[in-house]
C-alpha cells in the first residue's frame, strides 16, 4: 500500500499544477479573444484583395510578370508557421505532420523552409531539412503588419534570386507553399498548405476565363497596378497567415489547458480516495492493536 506523506505530497503537486494550467488557460482565453477580433477584422480585407487582384488579372490578360510565371524546376520553399512555445496540444504537431506528409508525398520534389516559430524550426533542424530563413519569438508577441512586410520581402527575395546569397539562378525556389492553422473556433482549427508564388491567374484557380466580374475605371494601366499591386498582395497573405495562425495557438492552448485542469481535477480526486482508504486502514489497525492488547491482558 502507498505512504501516506507520499500520496500527501503527489496530491499537493497535482493542485500547484492545476493552479497552472488554469492560468495558463485564462491568459491564452484574454489573448484569443484580441487575436479572433484582429482575424475577424482582416478577412474581408484579404478577400478583397483577392477579388481585385482577379479582375486586373483577367483585365490585364497580357501582362506577364516574374511573381505569375510558372516555373518547371522541382525546388519548393515550405513557409511552415508553428508557435514558439509548447502547452498547446497537438497545434505544433499537426502542422509539423503536414510538412512531413508533404515532403512523403513530393519525394521529387527539394524541400526547404522558412520557419516561422520556434518549435517548427527546431524539429526539422534536427532532421538536416534545409531552412532559408528563421523568425523566432515572432508570435509570442504582438506585431504588426510591419512584421509580414519583412517576412515577404525576404521570400520575394529568394524567389526572385534577389537575396545576397543567390548567385546561382538554380538556387531559386520554383514555387512557394505556406503551412498554417485556419482559425475555425477555439476547439477547431485546419492546416492549411496553400500556394503563395507564382500567383495564378482567374483560371488557374478553377474559374472561368471568361468570367464577367465588376468593370472598374483605372487611372492607370491594369498591368502597371498589377505590378505594384501583386508584392502588396503577397504581403497580405502572409499577414493573414500569421493572424489566423496565432488565434489557432491561442485557441488550441486554452483548450489544452482546460483539458489538463479537468484531468488535474480527476487525479486529485483519486488520490484523495487513495489516501482516505490508507488512513482508514491505519485506523483499523491500530484499533485491532488496542483491542488486541486489551484481550491479552
Amino acid at each position: 500500500m502507498p505512504n501516506l506523506q507520499g500520496v500527501r505530497r503527489r496530491i499537493k503537486a497535482v493542485k500547484n499544477m492545476r493552479q497552472i494550467t488554469k492560468s495558463y488557460k485564462l491568459v491564452s482565453a484574454s489573448k484569443l479573444r484580441r487575436a479572433q477580433e484582429r482575424v475577424t477584422a482582416t478577412r474581408p480585407y484579404a478577400r478583397k484583395m483577392q477579388e481585385v487582384l482577379r479582375n486586373l488579372s483577367a483585365a490585364a490578360a497580357d501582362f506577364t510578370h516574374p511573381l505569375m510565371e510558372e516555373r518547371t524546376g522541382n525546388r519548393t520553399l515550405l513557409a511552415l508557421m508553428t508557435a514558439d512555445k509548447g502547452l498547446c496540444g497537438a497545434f505544433n504537431a499537426n502542422l509539423i505532420r503536414s510538412v512531413q506528409q508533404y515532403i512523403a508525398e513530393h519525394p521529387s520534389e527539394r524541400v526547404e523552409l522558412v520557419a516561422i516559430g520556434r518549435k517548427g524550426r527546431d524539429f526539422f533542424r534536427r532532421r538536416n531539412v534545409p531552412i532559408r530563413r528563421e523568425y523566432i519569438n515572432l508570435t509570442s508577441k504582438s506585431f504588426g503588419y510591419e512584421a509580414a512586410v519583412e517576412i515577404a520581402q525576404d521570400i520575394l527575395n529568394l524567389y526572385e534570386g534577389a537575396a545576397a546569397e543567390e548567385t546561382v539562378l538554380a538556387a531559386r525556389p520554383d514555387r512557394v507553399l505556406l503551412v498554417y492553422a485556419e482559425f475555425r473556433s477555439a476547439i477547431s482549427q485546419v492546416v492549411r498548405i496553400e500556394r503563395l508564388l507564382p500567383i495564378g491567374r482567374p483560371a488557374a484557380d478553377g474559374r472561368a476565363a471568361d468570367a464577367i466580374g465588376p468593370d472598374y475605371l483605372y487611372e492607370q494601366p491594369p498591368a502597371e497596378i498589377l505590378g505594384r499591386l501583386l508584392p502588396r498582395f503577397v504581403e497580405t497573405c502572409i499577414f493573414q497567415a500569421l493572424l489566423e495562425s496565432v488565434a489557432s495557438e491561442h485557441g488550441a492552448r486554452m483548450a489544452a489547458m482546460d483539458a489538463a485542469s479537468r484531468n488535474a481535477g480527476e487525479v486529485i480526486a483519486h488520490l484523495t480516495l487513495t489516501m482516505n482508504r490508507i488512513r482508514q486502514a491505519a485506523i483499523t489497525n491500530e484499533i485491532i492493536e488496542v483491542v488486541s492488547g486489551a484481550a491479552a491482558l
